[in-house]
């Protein structure tokens, strides 16, 4: 098997298919995938991609990413992703991707909560993550290798050379002259999520190993409308447009509670209408919906197929039966410290981009559906790097795999009690009592002689607690009860 390549791409979603579909075919390129390349989260995106439906719009795109991000966002980053985002657009429509249309041929703009206006596209109904991992799928021009998991960077000087990884029952080392690390998020850190299985925070407790910069660790973004009484681990996400065209929030009695926490009610911002179920729930004790039934069945079917057919699976008839709703898991705002380019300060030849990565576009709340957009801007941005700095004169050191142990007896059920003191402790409303007990309880864990993949969960883990302990007061995401919000 060959070893050494011109690019690294760890990663199968959105972030490093894009890389890849924007380098050139001359270069030596290998996209590592921890599981099939479809378990990632862009995926399971089905709201759609949030973009300027025109030069108007883009000014106001940047006022309400801003708005939502509770004033903790880089406004410059925010300016580069809003006014790259329509040629972005382009692109995928000059290659060949197809959004959903009109009778005439003209893009369907929709609109979800926190946006002023109808700007997000969409493909296939609810599935447009689906179908733009597929198109980027079949575009790819490089060899994806499948089932691969990346346990460490290879880092001598302050230079990447490469990773470690397990493959095939075998750990060996992969090298290359750039590496991209485009791995997703933490969702599996949670007891409750809507992420993909192989999104376990791998790479950002290797970041933390290597004294890698991981910023704004605290925002973690709960969705407010996810089917959570079903037995799979990932939990049911019903879509944001289903509130922004017309799905509203009831308790069991009926009411439209939201309009008591915020007077945008269904179409309030993320970490609001969380917070506001989270509350209502324990003060009142009354089971929350999400009800669809303004809409009509034929409509629903064909604009929300993916929801339809899977809530259909769990017994529910749409858009007739309410759906019994909670808040869970769904995106790491904060990451790794990059700048404009996916670059980090420390360490050469190395990005990261995606949802691993914290260029500040999100800030303490993400507007919806500006994830997809951002995978798609900053990774043509690393390409373009790529390709302006690439030189062939970097000398490939040979590193010594370390002897490892990556799964031992006992990891599974420290696991399992992770991802429920995160939940408790590091979820949607936090107390500082709490995340210092749970911090103490990760200490005590980490001291615990356990695998490598159970420690690199408990390292991000850590990193999150801590970074909630730091902010005092609620900001976006980040909710201390007790405390007023500022």
């Amino acid at each position: 098997m060959k070893l050494n390549y011109d690019v690294l791409i760890v990663g199968s979603g959105v972030a490093g298919l894009n890389t890849a579909m924007h380098l050139p075919e001359d270069k030596d390129v290998l996209v590592l995938s921890k599981d099939y390349a479809w378990e990632c989260n862009t995926f399971f995106a089905q709201g759609g991609i949030a973009v300027a439906s025109d030069k108007e719009d883009i000014p106001l795109h940047v006022k309400d990413t801003l708005n939502a991000g509770a004033g903790h966002c880089n406004k410059e980053a925010v300016e580069l992703m809003c006014s790259e985002g329509p040629k972005a657009i382009k692109d995928l429509i000059d290659s060949g991707f197809q959004f959903d249309t009109d009778e005439k041929g003209d893009l369907l703009y929709t609109k979800e909560a926190a946006h002023s206006t109808n700007r997000i596209l969409h493909a296939g109904g609810d599935a447009t993550g689906r179908e733009l991992h597929l198109f980027l799928m079949e575009s790819l021009k490089f060899p994806i290798l499948y089932n691969t998991q990346v346990i460490d960077l290879l880092i001598k000087d302050d230079i990447c050379y490469g990773v470690e990884v397990f493959h095939d029952d075998k750990i060996f080392n992969i090298y290359a002259k750039k590496i991209v690390i485009a791995s997703g998020g933490v969702g599996s850190l949670y007891e409750y999520h809507t992420n993909s299985r192989t999104i376990s925070a791998d790479i950002h407790g290797i970041c933390c190993e290597h004294g890698i910069e991981l910023k704004d660790m605290e925002m973690m973004q709960f969705h407010p409308t996810v089917f959570v009484q079903s037995t799979a681990v990932r939990k049911q996400l019903l879509s944001e447009a289903l509130r922004g065209e017309g799905a509203k929030v009831v308790d069991e009695d009926g009411k439209r509670f939201l309009f008591d926490y915020d007077e945008r009610g269904e179409l309030s911002p993320r970490n609001v209408v969380s917070e506001a179920l989270y509350e209502h729930r324990e003060k009142t004790g009354k089971a929350i919906y999400l009800d669809v039934s303004s809409f009509e069945t034929e409509h629903f079917k064909k604009r929300f197929p993916s929801i339809y057919f899977n809530m259909k699976n769990l017994g529910f008839n749409l858009p007739e039966d309410m759906i019994p709703i909670f808040p869970a898991f769904h995106y790491a705002i904060g990451g790794v410290k990059t700048n404009f380019d996916a670059k980090i300060e420390t360490i050469k030849d190395i990005y990261f981009v995606g949802e691993v990565a914290s260029v500040g576009v999100h800030g303490a709340n993400r507007l919806a559906s500006n994830s997809l957009l951002e995978g798609l801007v900053y990774s043509k941005r690393v390409a373009n790097d790529i390709t302006k700095t690439f030189t062939c004169k970097k000398s490939n050191l040979v590193f010594t795999c370390k002897e490892v142990t990556l799964v031992k007896d006992g990891d599974k059920t420290l696991k399992n009690e992770l991802r429920n003191l995160m939940w408790q402790s590091a979820g949607i409303v936090r107390y500082e009592e709490k995340l210092k007990k749970a911090l103490n309880r990760v200490e005590e864990m980490l001291e615990l002689s356990t695998g490598k993949l159970i420690r690199l969960r408990l390292l991000t883990s850590r990193i999150i607690i801590q970074s909630a302990l730091r902010r005092k007061k609620s900001l976006g995401a980040h909710y201390i009860r007790g405390e007023n919000k500022v």
